[in-house]
C-alpha cells in the first residue's frame, strides 16, 4: 500500500502500459483519475477502488488544464502524475513525412507531457510535500532502430525534458523520472504483433532483447509504481530502460537467435 491517501493522474489510461499503470496504483491504495482521449476504452477501463475518468486531449493545453481543475475539485490535490499518453506513425524516411505527422505525434507525446507538468506542478509547489511524476519515454528515443523518425525524435524529447524538469522541480521535493519500455503488446503496438502473428512470426517478437521476448504492460506499470513511490525516494532526472536488456548490447540485426 505504497500510495495509501494519495491521488494520482495517468494519461493514456484506457488501453496497455497507461491501464496496467492505474491498476497498479489503485491495487497500492491510490485514487486515481483516469484520463484518456478514447472515452469508451476509459469507461472499461475502470480499476477497483476510488477513481474517475476523465476524456481529455493531452495536445490541447485548455483541455489538460480543465482535466487538473477536475481532479483537484474532487480530490483537493495530486501527488503523483503517470505521463503515459502516447502515439506513434509511419516509419518513412525522413524526406517523406507529412507535417501532419509531426504536428500529431510531438503535440501528443511531448507537449502533452509538458502541458500536463505546467498544470500539475504548481499544486505540488504550493503545497510543498513533494511530489512524483513519472513519464513514459522509449528505448526509440536512446538508439535508433526503435521506432520511426517522429516517434524516436518525440520520445528522446521525452527523456531530455525529464531531466531539465527534474532540474526545475527538484527543490521543491518533486521527483520526476522516465521510464523507456522496449517492445510491449499495447494498443499502439498491435498492428506489429498482428503482422507478425498473421506472418507466423510471433516467436520472434522480443528476440533481439536480452532476455529473448517482449515485455508485458504490467511489467512496465511496476517500474512506474517504483519511480512514483517512496521506495524511490532519492531518485530523479534518471530514464529507466525497462526492455529486457535491448539497450545493453549493441543489438546488431542477426547478432541473436
Amino acid at each position: 500500500m505504497r500510495f495509501d491517501g494519495k491521488i494520482a493522474v495517468v494519461t493514456g489510461a484506457s488501453s496497455g502500459i497507461g491501464r496496467a499503470t492505474a491498476a497498479r496504483l489503485a491495487s497500492e491504495g491510490a485514487k486515481v483519475a483516469l484520463v484518456d482521449v478514447n472515452a469508451d476504452a476509459l469507461n472499461a477501463a475502470k480499476p477497483a477502488g476510488d477513481h474517475i475518468t476523465i476524456v481529455c486531449d493531452v495536445s490541447d493545453e485548455t483541455q489538460v488544464r480543465a482535466c487538473v481543475d477536475q481532479v483537484i475539485a474532487k480530490y483537493g490535490h495530486i501527488d503523483v502524475l503517470c505521463n503515459n499518453a502516447g502515439v506513434a506513425c509511419s516509419h518513412a524516411p525522413i524526406h517523406q513525412i507529412d507535417n501532419a505527422d509531426w504536428d500529431r505525434v510531438f503535440g501528443v507525446n511531448l507537449k502533452g507531457v509538458a502541458y500536463f507538468i505546467q498544470a500539475v506542478a504548481p499544486g505540488m509547489i504550493d503545497r510543498a510535500e513533494g511530489g512524483a511524476i513519472v513519464n513514459t519515454a522509449s528505448v526509440a528515443g536512446i538508439r535508433s532502430g526503435a521506432g520511426g523518425n517522429i516517434y524516436s525524435a518525440s520520445k528522446a524529447g521525452v527523456i531530455n525534458l525529464t531531466q531539465t524538469t527534474a532540474c526545475d522541480l527538484g527543490q521543491y521535493g518533486i521527483r520526476v523520472n522516465a521510464v523507456c519500455p522496449g517492445l510491449v503488446e499495447t494498443g499502439m503496438t498491435k498492428p506489429i504483433f498482428d503482422y507478425a502473428r498473421d506472418a507466423g512470426k510471433e516467436e520472434k517478437l522480443g528476440k533481439r532483447a536480452e532476455l529473448r521476448r517482449y515485455g508485458k504492460p504490467a511489467e512496465i506499470a511496476g517500474a512506474i509504481a517504483f519511480l512514483a513511490s517512496d521506495d524511490a525516494s532519492y531518485v530523479t532526472g534518471q530514464a529507466l530502460p525497462v526492455d529486457g536488456g535491448n539497450t545493453a548490447s549493441l543489438n546488431l540485426p542477426g547478432m541473436k537467435v
